[in-house]
């Protein structure tokens, strides 16, 4: 006998069906048979409530699905098309052909489902990544006047991280990172979702699909070659492909000058010169080095800015004039614009074109001779720099030559920052003459001073005072409390430039009134900008040119550079030389009595 007994059976029911049940829209599955979706095939019985939203609200469920096909189908398209320039952001590039999306979507179609979803996923991101080094191009170029360079310009998304601090404060600061951090997942994660549901869609309607994305090839294929455009943009586009290729030549061109530069910084007509045939002509001389921030072409020929700097420069000629002072004046092209200062002098003090972080990194790790170096190499001079922007250990001056660094933690500064700079230039001045200039010495000094007022945003200023007031910084504070608030300046172009304007006469101010209190008949300085100030203020396709002069108390000073035909004063004219700044470096020690190493190129 069995030990099991088969169960009493009980009448058999329908089961309601509770699959849930796909919408009609596009990018979704379609109904079998004659159209009706299974819904409308199959209705639920009359009491049995609908189990998902799309079921009771079908209209809707539609509505949102084409809706959602549409926004993914003008998100790849926006992808595809966005230029890496701000003067292209026009209607009209964004009406015309991607061939890329004619080629993904032939790919798209020929894969099976498995692979189609992992391409659309992949291609997603990719558009989501291309997406963002486009952006970056369009802040680089704003800013510093050139795109983004995969290679060595993440460093510089830090240094912009701590200028936004500096401008509107750590919370504001916070808030933009938070929203950078979002709109890098939204471009990674948005684009691939687009693709998949586009492909689910192109999928299901295979012929149609494979139909439209003929004619758009064909089409493509026609404006191409017919030339067509739209608002004086090319129909048939290719800009991806054309984007991609460059920064894959980029990014080769990049390696490749790593190397060639790498060989130019160890060749230097310099290198062996022995130090009692460098710089005769200014042995007994305290010269200093100026870099005054952001101080470019743009401040001295601008109309809106050039009348108050034009009239300062005048006014500090004059004033220089009378303390026994006289001055020439020329241009100098930066190998930077609109920010990277440490380029422009690195540059300027190498003799060497150094407009990229690799280059510096590799010139700063060499021997190549600089300026500063040169001076201390001859063992008649104290080298010193003065750098109020440096908060932290610069190993960097070892290369510079410079015997003593006082950094903004050395300067003794009690007052407040004003916004990015970390102190008013004529205490930076004061600090100097303090510490260094204006106690017994036993050599002359030669001077790097870097002065930062005139660092954008431009507001807060800062305002001259008698030199015995400068004090320990603290009188600064009520100055500081009163200025203008960056974000108020930055909302309108012409008050950005005014405030810059009054930015750069504040440092000349600085720097004349400092010569003619504390300079001597042994003076030489020389004075320079580092490089133009960003676009907003400068104006688009400006110059990189700087303009440099040198003042000197000692005739025979300025006799030694009279071949330079640099205009008399501190304002160089129209027609004054314009060299590339990595120029001076050999001229400058050619003036003044310095001669390549024997059997070095002269």
């Amino acid at each position: 006998m069995s030990h099991f007994t088969r169960p009493h059976q009980l009448p058999q029911q329908q089961a309601p069906e509770t699959e849930s049940l796909p919408p009609d829209g596009p990018g979704e599955d379609l109904p079998p048979g004659d159209g009706l979706t299974d819904a409308e095939a199959h209705p639920p019985a009359p009491d049995t409530p609908p189990t998902a939203w799309r079921d009771r609200h079908p209209v809707a469920a539609r509505a949102a699905a084409w809706t959602t096909t549409v926004l993914a189908a003008a998100l790849v398209l926006v992808t595809l098309l966005l230029p890496n320039d701000a003067d292209r952001l026009t209607a009209a590039e964004f009406v015309r052909i991607p061939v890329e999306g004619i080629a993904g979507a032939a790919l798209l179609l020929l894969l099976p489902p498995t692979a189609r979803r992992v391409a659309a996923v992949l291609g997603g991101v990719a558009l989501g990544v291309l997406t963002a080094l486009d952006l970056l191009d369009i802040g680089f170029n704003e800013v510093l006047g050139r795109g983004f360079n995969v290679v060595f310009d993440w460093v510089l998304l830090g240094d912009g991280a701590s200028f936004l601090q500096d401008s509107i404060g750590r919370a504001g600061t916070i808030g933009v990172e938070i929203a950078a951090a979002l709109l890098v997942v939204a471009l990674l994660v948005l684009p691939a979702l687009a693709l998949v549901r586009l492909s689910n869609l192109m999928a299901r309607h295979a012929a149609r699909a494979a139909g439209t994305t003929l004619v758009l090839g064909t089409a493509w294929v026609l404006a191409s070659a017919l030339g067509l455009q739209i608002a004086g943009a090319p129909l048939a586009s290719r800009s991806t492909s054309d984007l991609v290729q460059a920064r894959m030549d980029g990014v080769s061109a990049t390696l490749k000058d790593e190397r060639a530069f790498a060989k130019e910084a160890a060749s230097d007509p310099y290198r062996h010169t022995p130090g009692n045939r460098l710089l005769t002509g200014l042995r007994g001389k305290d010269v200093i080095f100026t870099f005054i921030e952001s101080y470019g072409r743009s401040a001295v020929q601008d109309r809106l800015m050039a009348p108050g700097v034009d009239a300062e420069l005048a006014k500090g000629t004059e004033q220089l004039r009378k303390a026994g002072y006289a001055s020439r004046s020329g241009w100098l092209t930066s190998a930077t614009y609109g920010g990277s200062s440490w380029l422009g002098h690195s540059t300027f003090l190498s003799g060497l074109w150094i407009d990229n972080q690799q280059r510096y990194r590799t010139v700063t790790a060499g021997d190549h001779l600089t300026l500063t170096g040169a001076f201390k190499r001859t063992g008649a001079w104290r080298t010193v720099g003065i750098m109020p922007g440096v908060t932290k250990s610069w190993p960097e001056a070892a290369y510079y030559g410079l015997d003593h660094v006082y950094d903004s933690r050395e300067l003794g500064y009690k007052g407040p920052k004003f916004s990015w700079s970390t102190m008013p230039d004529q205490y930076s001045l004061a600090a100097f003459e303090r510490l260094e200039h204006g106690r017994p010495h036993d050599k002359p000094l030669m001077s790097e001073i870097i002065l930062t007022s005139s660092h954008n945003p431009w507001a807060p200023l800062p305002k001259p005072l008698p030199w015995n007031k400068v004090g320990d910084g603290s009188v600064y504070r009520s100055i500081e409390k009163a200025g203008k608030n960056p974000v108020d300046v930055w909302q309108q172009t012409d008050r950005v430039r005014t405030e810059y304007g009054k930015s750069i006469q504040y440092s000349l101010k600085s720097l004349v009134s400092y010569v003619e209190k504390y300079g001597n008949k042994n003076t030489v300085l020389v004075f320079l900008g580092d490089h133009q100030p960003v676009a907003k203020v400068s104006g688009d396709h400006a110059s990189r040119d700087v303009p440099v002069a040198i003042v000197a108390h000692d005739p025979d000073v300025l006799k030694r550079i009279s071949d330079w035909h640099w205009t008399p004063g501190l304002n160089p004219g129209h027609r004054a030389p314009v060299w590339r700044m990595d120029s001076f470096r050999n001229r400058f020690l050619t003036a003044f009595g310095s001669h390549p190493g024997p059997g070095s190129p002269r």
